[in-house]
């Protein structure tokens, strides 16, 4: 099993950290600082306490002015890369957020070395209009990170992060942001333009369906990021996402073949599937074709989780036959839970066949 996310924050990261803030502030105390870090409460914070954590023991050991503060960072920042880099945006969103105009700089400056996408919320929250002429600005930026900052720290809905309620209401003051951004000549912010656009079809579904209709034929880029941004309606078997990348709703087809290699399994076993599908009409059809498991939450409850599978082009009475394997491992993102499953194969949005099986 793959080592916690927390487990980054190790104390090789972190004496690394003590050196270079002492090499940029000689008055630093790098063997109090470290202590502080490893206190008696470390082992139990899970992954952001622990960043945070940091951050306050960062501000304890740097007892200067918040600008000075970052003078310091910003020499130190460069030298951190990747995930537990953002322990520098964090302290901004601690201890900027009544400095405005040095936070935003230091938050694009941080972000080509990790990502601002956390911290820049609190800003957008308390300073709607002002950081929205700066997400404009950074959708123009020169910098591929900073581009995605622009679209990505504007999500309504980011995961693991501070819901934007104001834009889950009404999204349309960030539009002119991502149309900036949907000719990016970087895959990295044209799918996170697409990710923000699928946060908005949440709630919006009519609003992302327009701008998809709009998009979709342009060019390359806008093409991709149409299909991206719409794969949350896709999988909910909305019709008109459905219709608009060619895909009819109403095709007749029905699966003859539903089977599972086992039928009880333990919590990170995986079982194999096979599943056969039957066009019925007289004419081809692309069909899309996805599974559902519905999952036993910790409330005993089942919640349905769609899985892509395929488009395919299937011919008149052809029968489309598919073989997949799924893995019910833990992961960051979902914990199993034992009980009665359900293994569900959809077709063109509708659910044609269901086959059970147990997790212990």
């Amino acid at each position: 099993m793959a080592e916690p996310l927390k487990k980054l924050f190790s104390s090789a990261l972190i004496d690394s950290l003590a050196i270079m803030i002492e090499k940029f502030y000689s008055p630093f105390n790098s063997k109090g600082f470290i202590e502080d870090v490893f206190n008696n409460t470390w082992d139990e914070k899970e992954l952001k306490q622990r960043m945070r954590h940091i951050t306050d023991c960062i501000n304890k050991h740097i007892p200067l002015p918040y600008q000075q503060q970052i003078e310091i960072l910003s020499k130190v920042a460069p030298q951190f890369k990747g995930f537990t880099a953002m322990i520098f945006p964090d302290f901004i969103e601690v201890y900027g957020l009544d400095n405005l105009t040095t936070s935003i700089k230091a938050l694009e400056l941080f972000t080509q070395y990790s990502s601002s996408e956390f911290a820049v919320r609190s800003f957008i929250i308390k300073y709607p209009k002002e950081m929205l002429k700066q997400h404009i600005k950074w959708a123009q930026h020169q910098n591929d990170h900073v581009r995605r900052l622009a679209s990505e720290g504007i999500r309504p809905r980011l995961p693991w992060a501070m819901a934007l309620t104001a834009f889950k209401k009404d999204p349309t003051p960030i539009l002119p942001v991502l149309e900036l951004l949907k000719n990016d000549v970087s895959e990295y912010v044209r799918k996170s333009t697409a990710n923000c656009l699928n946060d908005i079809s949440k709630d919006h579904p009519d609003l992302v369906l327009q701008i998809a209709n709009d998009w979709k034929g342009k060019t390359k880029e806008t093409d991709w990021i149409v299909k991206h941004a719409s794969r949350g309606l896709l999988k909910q078997g909305n019709v008109n996402a459905l219709r608009l990348f060619g895909i009819n709703d109403m095709v007749n087809a029905k699966v003859t073949q539903l089977k599972v290699s086992e039928s009880i399994l333990k919590i990170g076993d995986e079982f194999t599937y096979e599943t056969t599908i039957l066009l019925l009409d007289n004419t081809a059809h692309q069909i899309r074709v996805e599974y559902i498991i519905y999952f036993i939450k910790s409330t005993g409850k089942q919640t349905p989780k769609v899985f892509q599978i395929g488009t395919y082009t299937v011919n008149p009475e052809q029968q489309l036959r598919l073989k997949r394997t799924h893995k019910f491992a833990d992961l960051t993102t979902r914990k199993h839970y034992a009980g009665e499953h359900i293994l569900a194969i959809v077709v063109n949005g509708k659910e044609l066949a269901r086959q059970t099986f147990m997790l212990q």
